[in-house]
């Protein structure tokens, strides 16, 4: 059995997604988006950081699993971004959780099937494998979904080493 925490890092909004997993069996724990409303970024990366560490010690996680920065349009985006994934990372490190970090594709793949999905295809999925009544939030949904590829990933590397 493990508990997986997944996040989906944003500089004002960081959506996160708790699962556990046994075996092949994924159910839903927890998922929501930390909102960062402050203006300066200083104080935005700061509420991402508490924010993750508040989700770790409600959940108890046993690992921890982010979407790696992609290239955006915008260089200034993409360097925010990454202060937000640094931030979450710190607090998953702080709190000894081994770090995994996902492409946004292989993320679409594993839930959807195909690596160009849109969000709406993601939060259907989401909600389909975990038996959820409605879709999540988009951003929560993409946490989730980088959950289950971790997931996925580590069920397969477990049943190949046997």
């Amino acid at each position: 059995m493990a508990i997986i925490l997944g996040i989906d890092p944003g500089s004002r909004l960081t959506g996160y997604g708790v699962i556990r997993q046994i075996g092949r069996q994924l159910t839903y724990l927890g998922s929501g988006c930390i909102r960062t409303a402050a203006d300066d970024l200083p104080t935005r990366l700061q509420r991402v950081y508490a924010g993750v560490s508040e989700i770790i010690l409600q959940f108890h996680p046993d690992m921890f699993a982010i979407e790696q920065v992609f290239m955006a349009r915008n260089a200034d985006s993409a360097l925010k971004l990454g202060q937000a994934r640094g931030a979450a990372i710190v607090a998953a490190v702080n709190n000894h959780l081994p770090v995994y970090e996902y492409a946004a594709r292989l993320v679409k793949q594993s839930v959807v099937g195909t690596g160009s999905a849109d969000k709406k295809q993601v939060q259907h999925m989401v909600k389909l494998l975990l038996k959820l009544p409605a879709s999540p939030q988009a951003d929560a949904a993409d946490a989730l979904g980088i959950a289950i590829t971790h997931a996925h990933i580590s069920h397969q590397l477990l049943t190949t080493r046997k």
